[in-house]
């Protein structure tokens, strides 16, 4: 099993967080090939840099998916995966998707950790274009300053602590979301206590894709996700252009 996992942000520390628990939760043998994106912003927040960070994933894609059994696209809120799904040839994976799915194995609603107010809307959004909505119980998030986005969760260990608690008592949540890749790794030291699952993003996204490269469901070739048609078109990136011409 060959995994290639894209953190659709710039910051190579992220980055390091993801691979470390992609390692971790991985099955034995199973390979892990990372890639940071090349252009963008430290993290994403808003619904724009999601546009930005969907295409430097495109990029990396098309670039690298060849050799690999699933794709995994490492920033909570998926940012182009739908599209990705339709292009490339393999399973594609996103860290909302894969959380959410996880969740729902677990409890009926949920509440979602973030790292910052102003992300809330779009995660919300992310969940209703999902399905789900009806059984969130709460997106709750950091709202301070952040120093360094490899260190939040060393930074803000307690007050990500006080945010799960309130969830679970106040919210009424009985799985906690801990989102954003940030956050990778967190899920394992809040581990027994708090007194409901909590759930990892990345890990999800690394086992439900073993799960998939195992069942073997094959490629839509009618449908929404039938790859794009060929067509003319200019200025793509080289990669870019050969994954639609193969369409």
């Amino acid at each position: 099993m060959r995994l290639l996992i894209i953190n659709p942000n710039i910051s190579d520390s992220v980055t390091a967080l993801i691979e470390a628990e992609a390692r971790r939760s991985a099955s034995p043998g199973t390979q892990i090939t990372m890639q940071t994106a090349a252009f963008g912003v430290a993290y994403i927040e808003t619904r724009f840099e999601a546009l930005i960070g969907a295409y430097a994933t495109a990029q990396l894609a098309a670039e690298h998916h060849a050799g690999h059994d699933a794709v995994i696209v490492a920033a909570f809120g998926d940012p182009g995966l739908a599209g990705l799904r339709e292009a490339l040839p393999v399973p594609v994976l996103g860290m909302t998707e894969s959380a959410l799915a996880t969740a729902c194995l677990l409890g009926h609603r949920f509440s979602i950790i973030a790292i910052s107010q102003r992300i809330q809307a779009w995660y919300r959004e992310v969940v209703e274009a999902n399905g789900l909505i009806g059984r969130l119980a709460s997106i709750r998030a950091l709202d301070r300053p952040l120093a360094s986005i490899g260190s939040v969760q060393d930074d803000h260990a307690e007050a990500l602590r006080a945010l799960c608690e309130r969830a679970v008592r106040e919210d009424g949540a009985e799985v906690i979301v801990l989102a954003g890749a940030p956050l990778a790794g967190l899920a394992r030291a809040l581990h027994g206590q708090l007194p409901v699952p909590v759930v990892d993003g990345v890990s999800s996204a690394v086992r439900h894709a073993e799960t998939l490269g195992a069942l073997q469901p094959g490629k839509a070739t009618l449908g929404s996700f039938a790859p794009p048609p060929v067509k003319p078109n200019h200025g793509l990136p080289d990669a870019i252009a050969r994954l639609l011409a193969r369409s």
